[in-house]
């Protein structure tokens, strides 16, 4: 087991803020194996009057996005990547079921691996100790993959 990560401590580690921060708390963190964390979503959050106002869901782009974001956690908590850029370049994505109002969005990410500034990873959303999204991810630090690219002459 590794260690925790409060909403602060979190901001450490994950560049985004609201209204774009998908992820409350780390409830577990093994820098450059795996994150697991959750986020709470109330009736107030800022995409359920739109998507859908008759029947709220989170956006499956915003599951993926919580997904990453995880998987982000995973991999800037080792040391010296603290506060490092990445971006998402690949994913495969499944959604089972919808997330609504009064969920609290459990995710699971895990790092398959790590060179060069590239990770390949996996992450499985659950609600109720049920599947909701899964998805695996290709995440970049292109600060460290950048190191890699040959110079020109």
């Amino acid at each position: 087991m590794g260690f925790s990560l409060n909403a602060e401590e979190l901001q450490k580690y994950q560049p985004n803020r609201y209204p774009f921060l998908m992820i409350d708390r780390i409830s577990d963190v093994e820098p450059g194996e795996y994150a697991k964390g959750y986020k709470h979503l109330t009736n107030n959050e800022w995409y359920f009057p739109v998507h859908f106002p008759n029947g709220a869901n989170m956006p499956g782009a915003l599951q993926l996005e919580a997904m990453a974001q995880m998987l982000t956690v995973a991999i800037t908590t080792q040391d010296g990547l603290s506060g490092s850029v990445t971006h998402a370049l690949e994913h495969t994505v499944r959604f089972k079921k919808e997330v609504v109002p009064g969920d609290t969005l459990f995710i699971e990410a895990y790092v398959d691996s790590w060179r060069r500034g590239i990770c390949k990873g996996h992450a499985t959303g659950y609600t109720d100790g049920t599947v909701a999204c899964e998805a695996k991810m290709l995440i970049t630090i292109p600060e460290i993959l950048n190191q890699y690219i040959p110079k020109r002459p």
